[in-house]
């Protein structure tokens, strides 16, 4: 059977299975996926869903994101806004609402500049300093 092009997902996941030193039934196990397609898995012979992903992330306490990434199924960009926002909703030094904000501030900028790199009118740079939050 010839290995399926999925980046070095196979390798990652074999290197964070190790580093939190689990044996391969014992990730399996705690993914809720068999043995052998997890092996399959790590040997570059089997491309796993977006769901088996999660669940191994989960089972690994990694970024589900991360091996989205690695598996093609998010590109760098979409993983960096994900981990962004997975980032701001986890921090407890802040509440729901300024969270909420943050994120719709987030949004705006991102917008902006979105606009502003596919040749629009946008204007980014006035007024970028007189703004208080």
């Amino acid at each position: 059977m010839a290995s399926l092009n999925v980046g070095n997902l196979g390798e990652y996941l074999r290197e964070q299975r190790r580093t939190a030193q689990l044996s391969l039934r014992q990730l399996a196990e705690a993914a809720g996926v068999s043995n052998p397609y997890l092996s399959q898995i790590e040997r570059g012979l089997r491309k796993p869903s977006a769901e088996v992903l999660q669940q191994v992330a989960k089972a690994l306490r990694i970024s589900a994101e991360t091996l989205y990434v690695r598996a093609g199924i998010l590109d760098e960009q979409d993983r960096e806004e994900l981990e962004t926002r997975a980032a701001i909703l986890a921090d407890p030094s802040i509440n729901e609402r300024q969270k909420q904000v943050l994120l719709q501030i987030y949004d705006s900028f991102r917008k902006e500049n979105a606009f502003d790199s596919d040749g629009g009118t946008g204007d980014a740079g006035a007024g970028a300093g007189s703004t208080e939050l």
